[in-house]
């Protein structure tokens, strides 16, 4: 019998470490996390838009996104992502090394719901997306697709 994830996170992240170390935490959570990763904002977008190999992607409940990756960065996603109606309702956490005011800034004008500095330590990183889960897919209530 197949168990339907109850969640499902849109990883944004051209690192495969940190790649790696999310799904980490996502598999010791209590909750169902389905998480999908692509490695810049050009496959971002079109997974959101179901193109190319990604016309059956779900639809996420929440984009996880890293700012500096090739092809497209995360503030040049963000620009194009709310842009898009019918999906800019997703939130939008920036995941990142950055602590630069600068890029919290410009993340949270380009209409970023949250901003979290990757921490360099694995147990706090862990503890950092259990928090973010708790928070984003427990207790806040979203707009229903």
């Amino acid at each position: 019998m197949d168990v339907k994830p109850s969640f499902t996170v849109l990883l944004v992240e051209d690192e495969p470490a940190d790649i790696h170390l999310t799904r980490m935490a996502f598999n010791e959570s209590r909750l169902l996390v389905d998480v999908h990763d692509v490695g810049d904002g050009v496959e971002a977008l079109a997974f959101l838009q179901n193109e190319g190999s990604y016309q059956k992607a779900p639809r996420p409940d929440l984009i996880l996104l890293d700012l500096n990756m090739p092809r497209m960065d995360g503030r040049t996603f963000l620009k194009h992502f709310k842009a898009l109606e019918k999906l800019r309702q997703i939130p939008v956490i920036v995941l990142t090394t950055s602590d630069a005011e600068n890029d919290i800034y410009a993340s949270y004008d380009l209409g970023a719901s949250g901003f979290i500095v990757k921490p360099v330590d694995i147990v706090q990183f862990i503890k950092s997306i259990q928090a973010l889960e708790d928070y984003w897919l427990c207790l806040v209530k979203r707009p229903a697709h």
